[in-house]
């Protein structure tokens, strides 16, 4: 009875708010920022990953996250090369040496090359990894959110701004599939330049493909009136444009102290919340000048809440144990140790999984669902309807 009715309890394929997935990155940057234990977070992107694969549409955007695991990489590569460059010998441990090079007086404190030791290189991998994990939580957001259903989402007071991020982050998606096209119709036409030859038959046509989706998007916000405004006196202008500018920057501050656990206690959560406040009042009267109606809204559902309450879980553990155990976070360097994993951050990382199984599927557009099995339609069909589900590419 209750394999036949697995199929039922499953939600059903749409599209998720993508605020939504946004707050949970944003909750998993949070736990890269509050250690540099390797081995936790190479558990969060382990988990970023996982989720992405599990909830990723087959849209244009789906496709940056392979491009965010490279920039970490690079990333990660940076750090250690430039613990080398300028100087890695603070160690007990020297692993080699390379010719120093002598600087001028002006330039004293900054060495090239010369020793390197095991911790300066150890530490470099360490903070490398904790920028590349919270770049790839970024890059899970862009993977997951679609960037255009964003902009419906944002206040009114702030369209022009959405407008332009919004066409920021859509226009690399676009170029990708602009060249997956052209290069398409190439095979298709069984062209035989490569290299650099048909850099000219790939080039012009995407560019002209970008600015052919440019002016047809431009065509379609103005046809719609997206961003008429209405009369409003200047004193209310000058006050909403203070209050939304000194929101945001108090939301900056608190973030950056949420995120950085040795800030005062006044720049974390409560500069955060008294910039919310600031922002979500200037958002509100800025909002009255706006007529504008919305298509199909996108609406919080019990999907989005346990999409952002396995984020903010996750934050949550992460954030008492740097109060209760904060060495299962910050592994020792001098002397040097080998990192381990406490059950309280692990146990929050792994909260930050659960999206893969609570969020609904997505709507993929070019792949085709998926039936059950021939007993599994038989029992779904006992209650009235056949169970079709639909797995996201991998």
């Amino acid at each position: 009875m209750t394999s036949r009715l697995d199929p039922l309890l499953r939600p059903l394929p749409r599209t998720v708010h993508p605020g939504a997935w946004w707050l949970w990155a944003l909750a998993m940057a949070s736990c890269a920022s509050r250690t540099t234990n390797p081995l936790l977070l190479i558990m969060i992107l382990a988990v970023c990953g996982y989720v992405v694969v599990r909830r990723r549409s087959d849209a244009p955007w789906a496709l940056a996250f392979r491009m965010y695991l490279l920039l970490g990489a690079f990333v990660v590569t940076l750090r250690v090369a430039f613990r080398i460059v300028f100087g890695g010998g603070q160690g007990s441990i020297v692993l080699f040496t390379l010719p120093q090079i002598p600087l001028p007086e002006w330039a004293a404190g900054i060495r090239l090359f010369g020793p390197v030791a095991a911790e300066q290189l150890l530490g470099g991998a360490y903070d490398g990894l904790r920028l590349a994990t919270m770049l790839v939580c970024v890059g899970a957001a862009n993977a997951l959110a679609n960037p255009k259903r964003m902009l419906k989402a944002l206040p009114g007071a702030l369209y022009e701004i959405g407008t332009a991020v919004v066409v920021a982050l859509s226009v690399a998606p676009q170029l990708v599939e602009s060249v997956q096209r052209v290069r398409r119709a190439r095979r298709l036409r069984a062209g035989g330049q490569t290299g650099a030859r048909a850099l000219r038959g790939i080039l012009i046509p995407v560019l002209e493909d970008a600015v052919n989706r440019s002016l047809a998007l431009a065509a379609a916000m103005a046809s719609h009136g997206y961003g008429r405004t209405g009369r409003i006196s200047p004193r209310t202008r000058l006050l909403t444009g203070f209050l939304v500018l000194t929101g945001l920057l108090g939301v900056c501050a608190g973030l950056y102290g949420v995120m950085d656990a040795s800030t005062p206690r006044y720049l974390g959560a409560p500069m955060l919340l008294a910039g919310l406040a600031v922002a979500t009042t200037g958002f509100l009267i800025g909002g009255r000048r706006l007529r504008r109606t919305r298509y199909r809204p996108d609406r919080w559902r019990p999907g989005e809440a346990a999409v952002v309450l396995s984020g903010l879980s996750a934050a949550t553990l992460l954030y008492l144990t740097t109060k209760v155990d904060a060495a299962d976070l910050y592994p020792s360097l001098t002397p040097l140790t080998w990192p381990e994993i406490g059950t309280l951050p692990a146990l929050g990382i792994l909260l930050g999984a659960l999206p893969a199984w609570l969020a609904p599927p997505p709507v993929l557009e070019q792949g085709a669902y998926e039936e059950e099995s021939t007993s599994t339609r038989t029992g779904a069909g006992e209650h009235g309807r056949t169970a079709i589900t639909k797995e996201p590419a991998a």
